[in-house]
Protein backbone atom coordinates (compact mmCIF):
# COMPACT_ATOMS: atom_id res chain seq x y z
CA UNK A 1 0.00 0.00 0.00
CA UNK A 2 1.54 3.45 -0.99
CA UNK A 3 1.51 5.73 2.12
CA UNK A 4 1.18 9.68 1.55
CA UNK A 5 4.98 11.21 2.96
CA UNK A 6 3.23 14.85 2.97
CA UNK A 7 4.78 16.37 5.77
CA UNK A 8 1.44 17.83 7.39
CA UNK A 9 0.76 13.98 8.00
CA UNK A 10 3.84 14.18 10.64
CA UNK A 11 3.27 16.84 12.27
CA UNK A 12 -0.14 15.44 13.15
CA UNK A 13 -1.67 18.30 10.90
CA UNK A 14 -3.90 15.92 8.96
CA UNK A 15 -6.73 14.77 9.86
CA UNK A 16 -7.63 10.67 9.67
CA UNK A 17 -10.92 11.72 7.77
CA UNK A 18 -8.96 13.60 5.23
CA UNK A 19 -7.37 10.16 4.30
CA UNK A 20 -8.87 8.79 1.23
CA UNK A 21 -7.52 5.50 -0.69
CA UNK A 22 -7.39 4.76 -4.31
CA UNK A 23 -7.51 1.17 -6.04
CA UNK A 24 -5.63 2.06 -9.56
CA UNK A 25 -5.47 -1.30 -11.38
CA UNK A 26 -5.75 -3.34 -8.42
CA UNK A 27 -2.85 -1.94 -6.50
CA UNK A 28 -4.15 0.28 -3.35
CA UNK A 29 -2.82 4.11 -2.65
CA UNK A 30 -3.46 5.56 -0.17
CA UNK A 31 -3.30 9.64 0.23
CA UNK A 32 -4.99 13.12 1.48
CA UNK A 33 -7.69 15.02 -0.04
CA UNK A 34 -5.69 17.83 -0.15
CA UNK A 35 -3.30 16.35 -2.24
CA UNK A 36 -5.65 15.01 -4.73
CA UNK A 37 -7.50 18.44 -5.01
CA UNK A 38 -3.84 20.11 -5.18
CA UNK A 39 -4.76 18.78 -9.11
CA UNK A 40 -6.60 21.60 -9.55
CA UNK A 41 -10.31 21.99 -9.39
CA UNK A 42 -11.55 20.05 -12.73
CA UNK A 43 -9.30 17.21 -12.12
CA UNK A 44 -10.65 14.08 -11.59
CA UNK A 45 -9.05 13.43 -8.73
CA UNK A 46 -10.35 16.46 -7.24
CA UNK A 47 -13.73 15.07 -8.31
CA UNK A 48 -12.96 11.54 -6.70
CA UNK A 49 -11.90 13.20 -3.60
CA UNK A 50 -15.15 14.58 -2.52
CA UNK A 51 -17.44 12.47 -3.48
CA UNK A 52 -20.17 11.83 -1.42
CA UNK A 53 -19.08 8.22 -1.24
CA UNK A 54 -15.79 8.61 -0.13
CA UNK A 55 -17.25 10.91 2.81
CA UNK A 56 -20.21 8.08 3.73
CA UNK A 57 -17.24 5.42 3.59
CA UNK A 58 -13.92 6.10 3.69
CA UNK A 59 -11.98 2.98 4.18
CA UNK A 60 -13.83 1.82 0.56
CA UNK A 61 -11.14 2.44 -2.11
CA UNK A 62 -12.37 4.51 -5.08
CA UNK A 63 -11.08 2.13 -8.50
CA UNK A 64 -9.46 3.18 -11.23
CA UNK A 65 -8.82 1.18 -13.95
CA UNK A 66 -5.32 2.75 -15.10
CA UNK A 67 -2.02 1.90 -14.73
CA UNK A 68 -0.82 2.30 -11.22
CA UNK A 69 2.71 2.08 -11.79
CA UNK A 70 2.35 5.63 -14.03
CA UNK A 71 -0.04 6.95 -11.19
CA UNK A 72 2.51 6.08 -8.94
CA UNK A 73 4.70 8.92 -10.54
CA UNK A 74 1.60 11.26 -10.81
CA UNK A 75 0.66 11.13 -7.21
CA UNK A 76 4.38 12.31 -6.59
CA UNK A 77 4.13 14.73 -8.78
CA UNK A 78 1.16 16.06 -6.72
CA UNK A 79 2.76 15.95 -3.51
CA UNK A 80 6.42 17.22 -4.45
CA UNK A 81 6.07 19.18 -7.71
CA UNK A 82 8.50 16.83 -9.28
CA UNK A 83 8.95 13.32 -10.57
CA UNK A 84 10.11 10.70 -9.14
CA UNK A 85 13.52 8.80 -10.64
CA UNK A 86 11.16 5.79 -11.63
CA UNK A 87 9.56 7.47 -14.22
CA UNK A 88 11.72 7.79 -16.32
CA UNK A 89 10.72 4.25 -17.63
CA UNK A 90 7.83 5.74 -19.19
CA UNK A 91 7.96 8.14 -22.15
CA UNK A 92 6.63 11.77 -22.26
CA UNK A 93 3.92 10.72 -24.22
CA UNK A 94 3.00 7.48 -21.88
CA UNK A 95 3.08 10.18 -19.03
CA UNK A 96 1.06 12.85 -20.61
CA UNK A 97 -1.63 10.52 -21.54
CA UNK A 98 -2.31 9.38 -17.80
CA UNK A 99 -2.01 12.84 -17.31
CA UNK A 100 -4.66 14.48 -19.27
CA UNK A 101 -6.54 11.38 -18.11
CA UNK A 102 -6.47 12.21 -14.43
CA UNK A 103 -6.97 16.59 -15.76
CA UNK A 104 -3.31 17.16 -13.95
CA UNK A 105 -1.89 18.40 -17.66
CA UNK A 106 -0.73 21.00 -16.50
CA UNK A 107 1.40 19.86 -13.39
CA UNK A 108 3.26 17.20 -15.94
CA UNK A 109 3.60 20.11 -17.99
CA UNK A 110 5.41 22.20 -15.37
CA UNK A 111 7.40 19.19 -14.28
CA UNK A 112 8.43 18.27 -17.85
CA UNK A 113 9.50 21.79 -19.35
CA UNK A 114 13.26 22.53 -19.42
CA UNK A 115 14.94 25.17 -17.21
CA UNK A 116 15.70 28.79 -17.60
CA UNK A 117 17.66 28.92 -21.13
CA UNK A 118 21.59 29.28 -20.29
CA UNK A 119 23.94 29.03 -23.30
CA UNK A 120 26.50 28.19 -21.42
CA UNK A 121 24.91 24.94 -20.31
CA UNK A 122 22.99 24.48 -23.26
CA UNK A 123 23.61 20.92 -25.04
CA UNK A 124 21.87 19.00 -27.73
CA UNK A 125 18.30 17.56 -26.56
CA UNK A 126 17.05 15.94 -29.62
CA UNK A 127 16.60 16.32 -33.38
CA UNK A 128 12.77 16.18 -35.01
CA UNK A 129 12.68 14.95 -38.30
CA UNK A 130 9.73 15.89 -40.57
CA UNK A 131 8.52 12.39 -41.94
CA UNK A 132 9.10 13.22 -45.69
CA UNK A 133 10.88 16.40 -47.48
CA UNK A 134 12.96 16.08 -44.26
CA UNK A 135 15.16 19.24 -45.15
CA UNK A 136 13.78 22.55 -43.55
CA UNK A 137 13.08 25.20 -45.35
CA UNK A 138 11.75 27.78 -42.58
CA UNK A 139 10.25 27.76 -38.64
CA UNK A 140 8.28 29.36 -36.36
CA UNK A 141 9.06 28.51 -32.73
CA UNK A 142 6.40 29.21 -29.92
CA UNK A 143 7.54 31.62 -27.45
CA UNK A 144 5.17 30.62 -25.22
CA UNK A 145 4.98 26.66 -24.46
CA UNK A 146 8.46 25.81 -26.87
CA UNK A 147 6.09 24.07 -29.60
CA UNK A 148 7.59 24.62 -33.27
CA UNK A 149 5.92 24.86 -36.46
CA UNK A 150 7.95 23.61 -39.29
CA UNK A 151 8.15 24.16 -42.77
CA UNK A 152 8.88 21.43 -45.08
CA UNK A 153 8.73 21.10 -49.09
CA UNK A 154 5.30 22.26 -48.82
CA UNK A 155 3.89 20.85 -45.98
CA UNK A 156 3.84 22.39 -42.40
CA UNK A 157 4.21 20.11 -39.35
CA UNK A 158 3.71 21.09 -35.86
CA UNK A 159 5.16 20.09 -32.63
CA UNK A 160 3.49 20.43 -29.57
CA UNK A 161 5.41 21.53 -26.05
CA UNK A 162 6.81 18.09 -25.65
CA UNK A 163 7.95 17.95 -29.09
CA UNK A 164 5.56 15.24 -30.23
CA UNK A 165 4.30 15.24 -33.58
CA UNK A 166 0.61 17.05 -33.65
CA UNK A 167 -0.49 17.29 -37.11
CA UNK A 168 0.56 17.97 -40.80
CA UNK A 169 -1.02 19.85 -43.16
CA UNK A 170 -0.27 19.83 -46.73
CA UNK A 171 -0.82 23.69 -48.60
CA UNK A 172 -1.24 24.15 -52.08
CA UNK A 173 2.42 25.22 -52.40
CA UNK A 174 5.41 23.34 -53.78
CA UNK A 175 7.52 25.11 -51.60
CA UNK A 176 7.43 27.44 -48.49
CA UNK A 177 10.15 29.75 -47.51
CA UNK A 178 8.42 31.74 -44.51
CA UNK A 179 5.95 30.78 -41.90
CA UNK A 180 4.62 32.49 -39.05
CA UNK A 181 2.15 31.96 -36.08
CA UNK A 182 -0.21 34.69 -35.80
CA UNK A 183 -2.95 33.14 -34.28
CA UNK A 184 -3.09 29.56 -31.98
CA UNK A 185 -4.32 27.75 -35.30
CA UNK A 186 -3.55 29.78 -37.93
CA UNK A 187 -0.32 30.40 -39.76
CA UNK A 188 0.79 33.20 -42.37
CA UNK A 189 2.81 31.23 -45.12
CA UNK A 190 4.82 32.49 -48.11
CA UNK A 191 7.03 31.11 -50.81
CA UNK A 192 9.64 32.77 -52.25
CA UNK A 193 8.42 30.48 -55.44
CA UNK A 194 4.91 31.48 -55.90
CA UNK A 195 2.99 34.95 -55.28
CA UNK A 196 1.02 35.99 -52.27
CA UNK A 197 0.74 35.74 -48.23
CA UNK A 198 -1.46 32.67 -47.56
CA UNK A 199 -3.23 32.39 -44.34
CA UNK A 200 -3.78 28.38 -43.18
CA UNK A 201 -5.53 26.65 -39.93
CA UNK A 202 -3.60 24.16 -38.91
CA UNK A 203 -6.55 22.41 -37.21
CA UNK A 204 -8.45 21.61 -40.24
CA UNK A 205 -5.97 21.91 -43.03
CA UNK A 206 -7.86 24.71 -44.47
CA UNK A 207 -6.23 27.99 -46.23
CA UNK A 208 -8.37 30.71 -44.78
CA UNK A 209 -7.26 33.47 -47.10
CA UNK A 210 -4.61 35.13 -49.07
CA UNK A 211 -3.00 38.26 -49.40
CA UNK A 212 -1.23 40.11 -52.50
CA UNK A 213 0.40 43.03 -52.98
CA UNK A 214 -1.33 44.81 -56.44
CA UNK A 215 -1.42 48.31 -57.66
CA UNK A 216 -3.06 48.62 -60.74
CA UNK A 217 -1.21 51.88 -61.59
CA UNK A 218 1.49 50.38 -61.50
CA UNK A 219 2.01 47.09 -64.25
CA UNK A 220 5.61 46.69 -62.27
CA UNK A 221 3.55 45.35 -59.35
CA UNK A 222 2.75 41.92 -60.60
CA UNK A 223 3.28 38.40 -58.91
CA UNK A 224 4.65 39.78 -55.52
CA UNK A 225 6.31 37.01 -53.14
CA UNK A 226 6.98 37.05 -49.70
CA UNK A 227 10.23 37.32 -47.78
CA UNK A 228 9.26 37.90 -44.37
CA UNK A 229 6.70 37.81 -41.85
CA UNK A 230 6.17 39.42 -38.65
CA UNK A 231 3.40 40.36 -36.22
CA UNK A 232 1.57 42.75 -33.61
CA UNK A 233 -1.09 41.84 -31.75
CA UNK A 234 -3.15 43.26 -34.54
CA UNK A 235 -1.43 43.06 -37.67
CA UNK A 236 1.21 41.53 -40.22
CA UNK A 237 3.67 42.54 -41.78
CA UNK A 238 5.11 41.00 -44.98
CA UNK A 239 7.90 42.24 -46.98
CA UNK A 240 6.82 41.40 -50.81
CA UNK A 241 9.08 41.56 -53.87
CA UNK A 242 8.45 41.53 -58.03
CA UNK A 243 10.40 40.12 -60.14
CA UNK A 244 11.67 43.58 -61.32
CA UNK A 245 12.73 44.31 -57.62
CA UNK A 246 9.93 46.42 -56.54
CA UNK A 247 9.54 45.94 -53.15
CA UNK A 248 7.06 46.71 -50.15
CA UNK A 249 5.90 46.40 -46.50
CA UNK A 250 2.34 45.48 -45.98
CA UNK A 251 0.46 46.15 -42.37
CA UNK A 252 -2.39 43.47 -42.97
CA UNK A 253 -5.29 43.46 -39.80
CA UNK A 254 -5.32 39.97 -38.25
CA UNK A 255 -9.63 40.45 -38.31
CA UNK A 256 -10.24 41.58 -41.52
CA UNK A 257 -7.42 40.08 -43.60
CA UNK A 258 -7.39 43.12 -45.12
CA UNK A 259 -4.18 45.64 -46.28
CA UNK A 260 -4.36 48.22 -43.93
CA UNK A 261 -1.05 50.45 -45.48
CA UNK A 262 1.75 49.79 -47.36
CA UNK A 263 4.45 50.95 -45.36
CA UNK A 264 7.11 51.52 -47.31
CA UNK A 265 7.76 50.88 -51.75
CA UNK A 266 11.20 50.91 -53.35
CA UNK A 267 12.23 49.70 -56.63
CA UNK A 268 14.91 48.02 -55.40
CA UNK A 269 17.76 49.15 -57.72
CA UNK A 270 20.16 49.18 -55.16
CA UNK A 271 21.27 47.34 -51.61
CA UNK A 272 19.73 50.31 -49.68
CA UNK A 273 16.58 49.31 -51.29
CA UNK A 274 16.19 45.72 -51.69
CA UNK A 275 13.84 43.75 -49.86
CA UNK A 276 13.42 43.32 -45.99
CA UNK A 277 14.63 39.72 -45.06
CA UNK A 278 14.20 40.09 -41.91
CA UNK A 279 11.48 41.62 -39.87
CA UNK A 280 10.79 41.92 -35.84
CA UNK A 281 7.73 44.29 -34.37
CA UNK A 282 9.03 45.68 -31.02
CA UNK A 283 6.07 45.67 -28.71
CA UNK A 284 7.64 47.88 -26.08
CA UNK A 285 8.21 51.01 -28.64
CA UNK A 286 6.03 50.36 -31.20
CA UNK A 287 7.85 50.03 -33.80
CA UNK A 288 8.54 47.53 -36.77
CA UNK A 289 12.62 47.01 -37.55
CA UNK A 290 13.17 45.45 -40.62
CA UNK A 291 16.67 44.26 -42.35
CA UNK A 292 17.89 43.82 -45.71
CA UNK A 293 21.97 41.91 -46.25
CA UNK A 294 23.11 41.02 -49.69
CA UNK A 295 26.51 39.15 -49.75
CA UNK A 296 28.96 39.52 -53.29
CA UNK A 297 32.48 39.44 -54.33
CA UNK A 298 33.01 42.24 -52.66
CA UNK A 299 31.12 41.51 -49.16
CA UNK A 300 28.25 42.19 -47.27
CA UNK A 301 25.95 45.01 -47.64
CA UNK A 302 22.99 46.39 -46.43
CA UNK A 303 19.99 48.33 -44.01
CA UNK A 304 18.82 48.68 -40.61
CA UNK A 305 15.05 50.69 -40.93
CA UNK A 306 13.14 51.32 -38.23
CA UNK A 307 9.16 52.30 -39.30
CA UNK A 308 6.43 53.52 -37.24
CA UNK A 309 3.43 51.35 -38.65
CA UNK A 310 0.79 54.34 -37.50
CA UNK A 311 2.10 56.90 -39.41
CA UNK A 312 4.81 55.15 -41.98
CA UNK A 313 7.47 57.15 -41.32
CA UNK A 314 10.96 56.08 -41.14
CA UNK A 315 12.23 57.01 -37.70
CA UNK A 316 15.82 55.84 -37.78
CA UNK A 317 17.96 53.93 -40.72
CA UNK A 318 21.28 52.96 -41.41
CA UNK A 319 23.06 51.55 -44.53
CA UNK A 320 26.08 49.65 -44.36
CA UNK A 321 28.95 50.41 -46.16
CA UNK A 322 28.00 53.97 -47.12
CA UNK A 323 26.14 55.51 -44.55
CA UNK A 324 28.78 57.40 -42.07
CA UNK A 325 27.47 55.97 -39.34
CA UNK A 326 29.30 53.31 -38.56
CA UNK A 327 32.66 53.86 -36.54
CA UNK A 328 34.03 50.68 -38.46
CA UNK A 329 33.58 51.09 -42.37
CA UNK A 330 34.43 48.72 -45.08
CA UNK A 331 32.83 46.03 -41.82
CA UNK A 332 29.24 45.65 -43.07
CA UNK A 333 27.00 43.63 -41.06
CA UNK A 334 26.21 40.38 -41.83
CA UNK A 335 23.19 39.95 -39.63
CA UNK A 336 21.36 41.57 -37.28
CA UNK A 337 18.89 41.01 -34.96
CA UNK A 338 16.19 42.86 -32.31
CA UNK A 339 17.04 41.68 -28.55
CA UNK A 340 12.87 42.44 -27.37
CA UNK A 341 14.08 41.93 -23.20
CA UNK A 342 16.61 44.56 -23.80
CA UNK A 343 15.54 46.92 -26.10
CA UNK A 344 18.45 46.89 -28.65
CA UNK A 345 19.99 45.87 -31.94
CA UNK A 346 22.52 43.79 -31.99
CA UNK A 347 24.57 42.73 -35.24
CA UNK A 348 27.73 40.75 -36.16
CA UNK A 349 30.07 42.11 -38.57
CA UNK A 350 31.11 40.22 -41.84
CA UNK A 351 34.84 40.43 -41.73
CA UNK A 352 36.11 40.95 -38.40
CA UNK A 353 33.54 38.99 -36.84
CA UNK A 354 33.04 41.06 -33.80
CA UNK A 355 29.70 41.72 -32.18
CA UNK A 356 28.20 44.88 -31.97
CA UNK A 357 25.25 46.07 -29.75
CA UNK A 358 23.04 49.78 -30.16
CA UNK A 359 20.24 50.86 -27.89
CA UNK A 360 17.00 50.93 -29.34
CA UNK A 361 15.75 54.23 -27.01
CA UNK A 362 19.32 56.04 -28.02
CA UNK A 363 19.77 55.71 -31.31
CA UNK A 364 21.97 58.43 -32.75
CA UNK A 365 24.33 58.75 -35.48
CA UNK A 366 27.01 56.20 -34.88
CA UNK A 367 24.86 53.97 -32.17
CA UNK A 368 26.86 51.01 -32.35
CA UNK A 369 29.14 49.42 -29.26
CA UNK A 370 31.79 47.10 -30.14
CA UNK A 371 31.81 44.47 -27.52
CA UNK A 372 35.11 43.16 -26.37
CA UNK A 373 36.02 39.52 -25.83
CA UNK A 374 36.20 39.11 -22.14
CA UNK A 375 37.08 35.09 -22.22
CA UNK A 376 40.76 34.48 -23.04
CA UNK A 377 39.95 31.38 -24.40
CA UNK A 378 37.74 33.37 -26.98
CA UNK A 379 40.01 35.60 -27.94
CA UNK A 380 41.18 33.70 -30.97
CA UNK A 381 37.68 32.01 -31.73
CA UNK A 382 36.05 33.60 -35.12
CA UNK A 383 34.59 31.12 -36.50
CA UNK A 384 34.96 30.68 -40.03
CA UNK A 385 35.86 34.23 -42.62
CA UNK A 386 32.71 33.94 -44.86
CA UNK A 387 30.26 36.45 -42.98
CA UNK A 388 27.80 35.34 -45.40
CA UNK A 389 27.36 32.25 -43.25
CA UNK A 390 27.02 34.13 -39.72
CA UNK A 391 23.23 34.36 -38.04
CA UNK A 392 22.36 35.95 -35.00
CA UNK A 393 19.29 35.37 -32.89
CA UNK A 394 18.39 37.06 -29.75
CA UNK A 395 16.74 35.29 -26.90
CA UNK A 396 16.51 35.18 -23.07
CA UNK A 397 18.60 38.57 -22.66
CA UNK A 398 21.72 36.57 -24.51
CA UNK A 399 22.89 36.13 -27.86
CA UNK A 400 23.40 33.26 -29.75
CA UNK A 401 25.54 33.01 -33.16
CA UNK A 402 26.16 31.00 -35.83
CA UNK A 403 29.28 30.73 -37.61
CA UNK A 404 29.64 28.53 -40.12
CA UNK A 405 28.63 25.57 -38.39
CA UNK A 406 29.65 27.11 -34.53
CA UNK A 407 27.31 27.98 -32.42
CA UNK A 408 28.30 30.62 -29.60
CA UNK A 409 26.57 32.89 -26.65
CA UNK A 410 26.94 35.91 -25.94
CA UNK A 411 25.73 36.33 -22.19
CA UNK A 412 24.97 39.53 -19.88
CA UNK A 413 27.51 40.39 -17.52
CA UNK A 414 26.13 41.78 -14.21
CA UNK A 415 26.58 45.17 -13.59
CA UNK A 416 27.81 46.86 -10.51
CA UNK A 417 27.18 50.64 -11.23
CA UNK A 418 23.52 51.65 -11.90
CA UNK A 419 22.28 54.95 -14.06
CA UNK A 420 19.36 56.27 -14.19
CA UNK A 421 17.92 54.29 -16.83
CA UNK A 422 14.85 52.28 -15.63
CA UNK A 423 17.16 49.09 -17.26
CA UNK A 424 19.58 50.38 -14.19
CA UNK A 425 22.50 49.69 -16.75
CA UNK A 426 23.74 50.89 -20.04
CA UNK A 427 25.67 49.51 -22.31
CA UNK A 428 29.47 49.43 -22.96
CA UNK A 429 32.41 47.12 -24.38
CA UNK A 430 32.28 44.73 -21.74
CA UNK A 431 28.49 44.29 -21.24
CA UNK A 432 28.62 40.70 -22.60
CA UNK A 433 30.87 37.54 -22.11
CA UNK A 434 31.63 34.99 -25.44
CA UNK A 435 31.22 31.69 -24.97
CA UNK A 436 30.55 28.43 -27.25
CA UNK A 437 27.35 26.88 -26.67
CA UNK A 438 28.94 23.47 -29.11
CA UNK A 439 31.27 20.76 -28.92
CA UNK A 440 33.49 20.07 -31.92
CA UNK A 441 31.11 17.18 -33.42
CA UNK A 442 28.34 19.64 -33.34
CA UNK A 443 30.10 22.17 -35.46
CA UNK A 444 31.40 19.73 -37.96
CA UNK A 445 27.16 18.73 -38.80
CA UNK A 446 27.07 21.87 -41.42
CA UNK A 447 26.81 25.29 -41.73
CA UNK A 448 24.07 26.71 -39.02
CA UNK A 449 20.94 28.28 -41.39
CA UNK A 450 18.53 29.40 -38.97
CA UNK A 451 18.54 30.17 -35.22
CA UNK A 452 15.36 31.17 -33.04
CA UNK A 453 14.29 30.53 -29.38
CA UNK A 454 11.27 29.40 -27.90
CA UNK A 455 10.33 27.92 -24.37
CA UNK A 456 13.45 27.55 -23.07
CA UNK A 457 14.82 25.84 -26.03
CA UNK A 458 16.97 26.91 -28.75
CA UNK A 459 15.57 25.32 -32.30
CA UNK A 460 18.65 25.55 -35.36
CA UNK A 461 18.50 24.17 -38.76
CA UNK A 462 21.87 23.53 -40.80
CA UNK A 463 21.99 24.14 -44.74
CA UNK A 464 21.30 20.72 -46.49
CA UNK A 465 20.97 18.99 -43.24
CA UNK A 466 17.45 17.18 -42.57
CA UNK A 467 15.56 18.08 -39.38
CA UNK A 468 15.66 21.12 -36.70
CA UNK A 469 18.18 20.63 -33.77
CA UNK A 470 16.76 21.19 -30.01
CA UNK A 471 18.82 22.69 -27.58
CA UNK A 472 18.37 22.68 -23.67
CA UNK A 473 20.05 23.62 -20.81
CA UNK A 474 21.50 20.37 -19.38
CA UNK A 475 19.97 20.92 -15.98
CA UNK A 476 16.50 20.39 -15.82
CA UNK A 477 13.57 18.95 -13.32
CA UNK A 478 12.36 16.34 -13.86
CA UNK A 479 13.94 14.90 -17.03
CA UNK A 480 12.53 11.67 -18.90
CA UNK A 481 14.03 10.65 -22.45
CA UNK A 482 11.73 12.07 -25.44
CA UNK A 483 9.86 9.04 -26.92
Amino acid sequence: MEGDDNPNNALGTQPTGDRIKLNVGGKVFETTVSTLQSGGPDSLLNLLANRPLHHNNNSQPVFIDRDPEIFSGLLSLLRSNRLPSTAKRFSNQELIDEAVYYGIEARLRAALAPTPLSGIDASLYTTIRPSSDGIVSDFNAIDSDGSVWVAHGGQVSIYDWNLTHFATVRTHLDHISSIRSIRPEIAAIGSELRQGLHLYNLANGCRVGSVDWVDPADPRIFKARVNAIADSDESIFASFDCHHKENSILMIDKSSLRVTSEITRQPGNSSKAMVAGKLKYVPAIGVLAGVSVTSGAFGCSGYIRLWDPRSREVIWDTNEPGSGRSSRFGDSFADVDVDLDELSLVKVCSKSGDLAVADLRNLKEDPWIYLNEKNPSMRNATGGSNGANYVIHCYRKQGFIGREGELEVWSRVEEKETNNDSRGWIFHEGSYRRNFVDKVEDSERGIIKKIEGGGDRLFLTREDVEGIEVWQSSKFSGRVSVA
